[in-house]
């Protein structure tokens, strides 16, 4: 049996006005897992634990068998983990975005524009932290360049006992609102509010500035922990897997469990990814021999946090249309016996631009107990409220899996 789970992040959404009381899972035209759907199990699951902040590090993590609130020790360390970071038990990773802000005057009284820099490339950030680190790296503090806007500070015999917030949930609001807090963070708001100065006025933004582009000026630290823990994938379900991502969270995530994590070239963690290929990576896996393959998509969520909801949808079709579709006829046509889970990893309202806890939707197909063909299971939330439902995503995953 093959086991394939294709994840749109933060695809789950609430009723729009503008798409007539729909989501955008049911405005998307996404004939092909609707499909699967009519064959095979829909429902509900709640990936978020009680208590615990809607991040795709808890998400992904849940969805992929493990409890959060048992592994979880931060997202900054997974993605460090991804990057190659050799971290030690005293040491304490921190997210670094490198982000836009607006407005004039003090550092406090600015505003949080855009949590991504405009989806800044690679290249460009690798510049900007090199500056970073010159300011800043001792024998105490590294930063490390990741992917887009999404980088890593290593901070030795650090602490985490710091409350930080992620910009993605603070667009529009003034900086001082949300500087850090907590004894001895001082240090954090320090380089913040220096970074600004460094990068505001650096060669690479003064291009991005040129080309209509929004500045990479500032440096945002939140997400830290300390190195995690994560128990064998193999050893919970006896199978290999990859995982297929752009983003070093869920690279991380696979590294950690000890599964294979497959870099694409010209995947972004946006969405004008490489659909294409993602989806031959995801065959050349199967084909190889793994069980199990992890397909992350990162666009959705992006262009929720961004506001754009023909984006989202347009990003929805395209990972039916790129994404399941090449995949799971390529195991039809190998003869495999398969399953298939499609399934966000947590919601990303359009209306609020960040992640919220309620339930979101899955569907499961089974190639060797196809159901009796029933069009009204679709691939959205209000078929999937009319479907089974799991507390966990982790107990989905065993479901999933068919642990016993």
């Amino acid at each position: 049996m093959k086991y394939l789970i294709v994840v749109p992040d933060g695809a789950g959404d609430e009723k729009i006005d503008a798409l007539g009381g729909k989501t955008p899972l049911e405005a998307a035209n996404m004939p092909f897992v609707d499909e699967l759907a009519s064959m095979g199990e829909v429902g509900m699951v709640k990936t978020i634990p009680p208590g615990v902040a809607p991040g795709s590090d808890a998400a992904n993590l849940s969805v992929m068998g493990y409890d959060p609130s048992v592994y979880l020790t931060g997202r900054s360390p997974l993605e460090a983990a991804s990057i190659g970071i050799d971290m030690s038990d005293t040491d304490v990773a921190f997210r670094t975005n490198v982000v836009t802000l607006s407005g004039t005057g003090a550092y406090e009284d600015l505003t949080v524009e855009d949590h991504s820099a405009g989806e800044i490339t690679t290249e460009e950030a690798d510049q900007l932290l090199q500056a970073v680190n010159e300011a800043f790296a001792d024998d105490k503090i590294k930063f490390y360049t990741g992917v887009s806007y999404r980088h890593c500070m290593i901070v030795h015999n650090g602490s985490t006992d710091y409350e930080l917030t992620p910009p993605h949930d603070i667009l529009g609001q003034r900086v001082g609102d949300h500087l850090p807090k907590g004894e001895g963070s001082e240090f954090i708001t320090d380089m913040m509010r220096k970074s600004y100065d460094i990068l505001k006025d650096h060669p690479v933004n003064k291009g991005r500035i040129a080309r209509g582009l929004n500045p990479a000026n500032s440096i945002w630290i939140w997400g830290q922990g300390k190195k995690p823990q994560l128990s064998s994938f193999y050893d919970k379900y006896h199978i290999t897997g990859t995982a297929i991502s752009a983003v070093d969270l869920i690279k991380g995530i696979a590294i950690c469990a000890g599964l294979n994590s497959v870099d694409v070239d010209g995947a972004t963690g946006t969405i004008k990814t490489n659909y294409e290929g993602k989806a031959e990576a995801a065959i050349r896996e199967f084909r190889d021999g793994k069980d199990f393959v992890y397909v992350h998509l990162e666009g959705p969520d992006e262009c929720s946090h961004q506001g754009d909801m023909n984006g989202k949808i347009t990003c929805l079709e395209d990972i039916d249309k790129k994404i399941m579709k090449p995949i799971v006829e390529a195991l039809r046509a190998d003869g495999e016996d398969f399953r298939v889970l499609e399934v966000p990893d947590h919601r990303t309202p359009i209306a609020i631009r960040t992640h919220s806890t309620p339930p979101v939707p899955f569907v499961i197909y089974d190639s060797t107990r196809e159901q009796a063909k029933d069009t009204d299971r679709k691939f959205n939330e209000r078929s999937g409220e009319k479907g089974s439902y799991f507390d966990s995503g982790y107990s989905l995953a065993d479901h999933f899996f068919e642990k016993e």
